[in-house]
């Protein structure tokens, strides 16, 4: 059985014994059943990890740590990706499987085919919801450096922010694939839309901004699959797989 990992940002003790969230608390001994004595690894989220033992002193649990490590797990390909954003259970596993493939920052843009509008307060909620699944994602994965997710904001807007970097948008109808193109050797920004695709208003945009139309294969993927299976593509081209 592999050893359970948290996320605990906080500051680290000199004496390397942490007190646990209560979110982390009642995880290890609910739904994990974590007893005294068990090893465990808490991470930061900067890129170290800790080995520990559970210990507990009363309702309170602590992790008594090890000296720190700092495995190397992220992938050499700097990739953000830029996902319209869906509905649902779509948009939460596309998050969880971008950060598995090793994505360093996602950024949810509302496009004009966009299924889901949401009121500022609701927006909130979505994102902090985004934000847990990326740290579950991690606490799956083994890595040790937080993607961040991105405020989300129009499409348009994102657009407007200069950048020089690669920007690759997924399109179902472009003459060029992945495999065509020159290795990247700087950072790659992974365009791809939500539901109903992306607007041909939005195409003409992201085109004009520099982006590079590509496809992948001769079939129309789903949105959830779509940056998945290119951000598994781009590893095997370009990353660590």
């Amino acid at each position: 059985m592999a050893i359970p990992r948290f996320y605990c940002p906080d500051p680290w003790p000199a004496d390397h014994r942490v007190e646990l969230p209560e979110t982390v608390a009642r995880h290890a001994t609910g739904a994990l059943r974590l007893r005294e004595g068990d090893a465990l690894t808490l991470f930061d989220g900067q890129g170290q990890e800790y080995p520990g033992l559970l210990q507990r002193e009363g309702k309170r649990l602590f992790a008594v740590l090890g000296p720190a490590t700092t495995p190397l797990r992220e992938s050499p390909l700097a990739m953000t990706l830029v996902q319209g954003i869906s509905s649902g259970d779509r948009m939460d596993y596309t998050l969880q499987k971008a950060v598995e493939l090793g994505v360093s920052e996602v950024v949810p843009v509302f496009m004009k085919r966009s299924v889901v509008r949401l009121s500022d307060e609701r927006l909130a909620r979505r994102h902090a919801h985004w934000q847990a699944i990326v740290v579950a994602a991690c606490e799956q994965c083994g890595r040790n450096h937080l993607p961040t997710v991105a405020v989300p904001c129009d499409f348009d807007h994102w657009l407007g922010t200069p950048r020089g970097d690669l920007m690759l948008l997924l399109d179902p109808e472009a003459p060029d694939s992945l495999r065509t193109l020159t290795t990247p050797t700087g950072p790659v920004f992974l365009l791809a839309g939500p539901e109903g695709g992306f607007d041909p208003i939005e195409r003409r945009a992201a085109m004009a901004c520099g982006a590079t139309g590509v496809r992948l294969g001769p079939r129309v993927l789903r949105t959830e699959t779509a940056a998945v299976a290119a951000l598994a593509a781009m590893q095997v081209l370009w990353g660590d797989f």
